[in-house]
């Protein structure tokens, strides 16, 4: 049985602890609507640009370029977002749960994080590239990544690219999902995570006829590396979003459960310090009778 000072060392240590994680808990909640906020207001303008392109692309049926050229190759390029740091629950193994369901042989990958990096390496993966990312993503960063990732389709060292991230549902519901990113082909209705969802009958209503200046092939080759750009951006603000909540409601799991530990060992100090004054007792009430 431990003794009272044992169990008052651990009853303090673990009161450190729940400092410790209350306090994350607060961080976690402040970067969380930051976050969440950037990723709910991020979503109009990705649904209004898959809706305005797939607009463009149903009607201008002889436009092509190197982006949308289907090749069936077996060679193929995921750019996984993960986070820099863990304490955030089950968000990282689900995701690289899901990674791992990848050919080894053919499939190389673009990291953004520290945990996805340090996923490739320890499962012994071939990595193209890794980048990072701030708590508040910024374009630049997502540029940097969509760019690389299209020099590799552009430059035929891999067939097709896709995204595999966390997509932000609500703070206590988070979701892998794996995007198609290379070629472009018909553009798809964004999906549930990204924005409010529409109907790929929804996208090809609308005018008939489009007029370009200073024409449709200049107009739509500037277009589609920005719509890659935005489609990367939008995934970095959907993963920070779902790691700060998940961090969030990690902390507050371990702060509530640090107080319950404290209560329960408090309980028992009591117990134990209780029985060892009533022991205490009735040796002077036994000794008290022998000398009477």
């Amino acid at each position: 049985m431990p003794s009272t000072r044992d169990i008052r060392r651990r009853i303090n240590s673990v009161k450190n602890t729940a400092k410790i994680t209350k306090a994350m808990q607060m961080v976690a909640a402040s970067k969380m609507r930051r976050a969440q906020q950037a990723a709910l207001s991020g979503r109009p303008y990705a649904a209004l640009m898959n809706e305005v392109l797939g607009n463009v692309t149903h009607h201008v049926s002889d436009f092509t370029h190197p982006l949308m050229e289907k090749r069936g190759g077996p060679k193929r390029a995921v750019i996984l977002i993960g986070t820099d740091k863990g304490l955030c629950g089950a968000l990282n193994s689900n995701l690289m749960r899901e990674a791992s369901k990848f050919d080894k042989t053919t499939t190389v990958y673009i990291t953004a994080g520290r945990k996805a990096a340090q996923f490739v390496a320890r499962s012994r993966r071939t990595v193209a590239a890794e980048f990072s990312y701030k708590d508040a993503p910024l374009f630049n960063e997502a540029r940097t990544i969509s760019k690389f990732a299209r020099e590799m389709f552009l430059n035929g060292a891999v067939d097709c690219v896709d995204i595999l991230y966390t997509t932000f549902i609500s703070t206590l519901s988070q979701r892998p999902e794996i995007r198609p990113f290379l070629p472009i082909g018909a553009i798809q209705p964004v999906k549930a995570g990204m924005a409010g969802e529409r109907t790929e009958a929804m996208l090809m209503h609308g005018p008939t006829e489009f007029l370009f200046e200073p024409g449709a092939d200049q107009v739509l080759a500037a277009l589609l590396p920005h719509s890659l750009n935005f489609q990367v951006y939008q995934v970095l603000l959907e993963a920070k979003a779902s790691e700060q909540s998940a961090k969030m409601v990690a902390m507050k799991n371990a702060t509530d459960n640090a107080n319950q530990l404290i209560k329960d060992l408090t309980l028992e100090y009591n117990k134990i310090r209780q029985a060892t004054i009533t022991k205490e007792l009735l040796e002077i009430a036994s000794a008290a009778m022998a000398l009477s």
